[in-house]
């Protein structure tokens, strides 16, 4: 049952946000009375964290599986991106940034566990590709992931780029367009544009 309620809150979160969500909607969604919901977790705060981690926890065993098939360093980026778009695709609000709003510890644990992700990742890619040709030999790996960090993060603020103006899918895209734009070798750019081509969608 912890489980399924889980699965079931963290749905709704994702869809209405955290805020608006209440442990009474979350009974009311599974036919189950809130006592129950209040058996396996102390409060909303707990299930909240709980939530958010599992999605964590989900997203990074997805990004493992993806590294793991040693791709080239660009299609790889770009499989990833496809792959958080669609565990996200049902988004209506920014999760991330009303968890920082209303929730800030678990928001900040969040990000820490994001930046260890993202760092180890981002530069196993980067030196991928320098060995590989396709990304330049004169950047800094450990500069250029937490530039990539930072904008990765940024970019998910509702203040700096409005939902109603900026889709997701669009910001993310266009993102990774100009973090690739920067690194790649002639060689590489010629690798992203055929990506572009292949990949990129019109939605803004």
């Amino acid at each position: 049952m912890k489980q399924k309620i889980i699965r079931k809150a963290t749905n709704l979160f994702l869809k209405l946000g955290f805020k608006s969500v209440t442990m009474d909607d979350i009974a009311n969604e599974m036919a189950i009375s809130k006592k129950t919901i209040y058996t396996h977790f102390n409060n909303k705060t707990a299930l909240v964290r709980e939530c958010t981690f599992s999605v964590m926890d989900s997203i990074t065993k997805g990004i493992d599986a993806i590294c793991a098939l040693d791709q080239d360093p660009i299609a790889e980026l770009f499989e990833i991106k496809n792959f958080i778009m669609k565990k996200l695709e049902d988004e209506q609000t920014s999760p991330q940034f009303q968890l920082q709003k209303y929730y800030p510890e678990i928001s900040k644990k969040l990000q820490q566990g994001q930046f260890e992700k993202m760092m180890e990742c981002t530069q196993r890619n980067i030196n991928k590709g320098i060995k590989n040709g396709i990304y330049r030999k004169n950047i800094d790996p450990d500069f250029i992931s937490r530039l990539y960090f930072i904008g990765i993060m940024g970019i998910k603020d509702q203040t700096l780029f409005p939902i109603e103006k900026f889709s997701i899918k669009h910001i993310t895209e266009e993102y990774l367009e100009y973090h690739l734009r920067g690194i790649v070798t002639p060689e590489g750019l010629s690798t992203l544009n055929q990506f572009i081509k292949e990949h990129q969608t019109n939605d803004q």
